[in-house]
């Protein structure tokens, strides 16, 4: 059944990395459903503030992606090709730079997931842009970077779109967003693994229950940056848009989410076999790269609206109005995952990927308590 999406009477916000967009100022792009402006803390009877900031490591380079290990220390990737581990009380280590990374445009190292049994099979899984293609890559960790196994590979890459989170499910199942690469008809094609959410099992092959008997999850995606599960084993994924809505969208197996016939919420006419956003951003105010589920809400980073959204969920999934924390402050926000205590965030910025204004100490890692 096709599940009501929330449009003119309902929430706002925004996402899009500086760049992504085809329209050169962002906005409305002309019409189409729009939502009024967030709203404030005391609005929100019930929802969690965030408390201060504190700034955990710094002098790293366009931090990409975190993900913990079980002592509480995470690893990052950096966009360049290295990939560093950062202490739970601060202090950066190198791990190694990891070999066939083409850093060009938005490609790079991008993402990174820690196996769900590593305390018996000690494995690191990377997204990356190779030579010829964006893959999926694990490899043995014991201090270094191990020789990398290939497990998907032949994910178009670009020059931008070119996705790059991965994280495992509580399934078990590694997810995969990818990105068009700028080739929208990619995106509606179910037999091409860009513009896809995609589920693999941690060797790589289709996993059980995919709905095309496929690695492909679910399709019509323009760029998949983040993804979080709630408490419900409910996923959830941002995704840029082009000229007018970027959107926080509810995954759902074998689901179609429309682009590039649709971009947002689909006219009436054309709403037929389409999932609709769960909510949508003008793309002036976001650029939603990382995605976080903790406290009650999803938590999004914004990389052109350089605030973190916080997006409140009630029990049965249904979205609150979105409110805007830390507008401006950090500039371009980019990862933002739930440390393992479940009592605070990390978020990196984004301030030297060639669209932001460095500050001194960027790119860092900030923690942010949760209250």
């Amino acid at each position: 059944m096709r599940r009501q999406s929330i449009t003119t009477t309902a929430l706002a916000a925004v996402l899009l990395a500086g760049g992504c967009s085809s329209g050169a100022q962002g906005g409305d792009g002309g019409g189409g459903p729009r939502t009024p402006a967030p709203i404030t803390d005391t609005a929100a009877p019930g929802t969690a503030r965030p408390g201060e900031p504190r700034t955990l490591a710094t002098g790293l380079d366009v931090p990409w992606a975190v993900a913990f290990l079980p002592d509480g220390d995470a690893l990052v990737t950096e966009r360049g090709g290295d990939l560093v581990r950062v202490g739970r009380q601060g202090g950066v280590t190198e791990v190694g730079r990891i070999p066939g990374v083409r850093a060009e445009g938005e490609g790079g190292l991008l993402g990174v997931a820690v196996s769900p049994s590593f305390d018996r099979d000690r494995l690191v899984y990377l997204y990356f842009t190779a030579a010829g293609d964006n893959r999926v890559v694990r490899f043995r960790y014991d201090g270094g970077v191990g020789a990398l196994q290939p497990i998907v590979t032949g994910i178009p890459k670009g020059s931008n779109h070119n996705g790059g989170r991965i994280a495992f499910g509580p399934d078990g199942m590694l997810y995969i967003g990818t990105g068009d690469t700028y080739r929208t008809e990619l995106a509606q094609d179910r037999g091409s693994l860009g513009g896809k959410i995609l589920r693999v099992t941690p060797e790589g092959r289709p996993a059980p229950g995919n709905p095309f008997g496929t690695r492909v999850w679910t399709y019509g995606h323009r760029n998949v940056q983040g993804l979080a599960w709630d408490d419900h084993r409910r996923l959830y994924a941002t995704e840029f848009g082009q000229d007018r809505f970027d959107e926080i969208n509810r995954i759902e197996k074998g689901h179609d989410y429309g682009w590039p016939r649709v971009e947002g919420v689909a006219p009436p006419a054309e709403r037929d076999g389409y999932t609709d956003p769960l909510l949508t951003w003008s793309t002036s105010e976001a650029s939603p790269s990382g995605l976080a589920y903790a406290a009650g809400s999803l938590w999004a980073a914004a990389l052109r609206g350089e605030r973190l959204w916080q997006v409140p969920l009630d029990s049965a999934g249904r979205v609150g109005r979105p409110i805007p924390r830390f507008e401006g402050r950090y500039g371009r926000l980019r990862a933002v995952v739930r440390a393992p205590d479940g009592r605070s965030l990390w978020v990196t910025t984004s301030n030297r990927d060639g669209r932001g204004e460095p500050r001194k100490g960027d790119d860092r890692i900030l923690v942010v308590p949760l209250g």
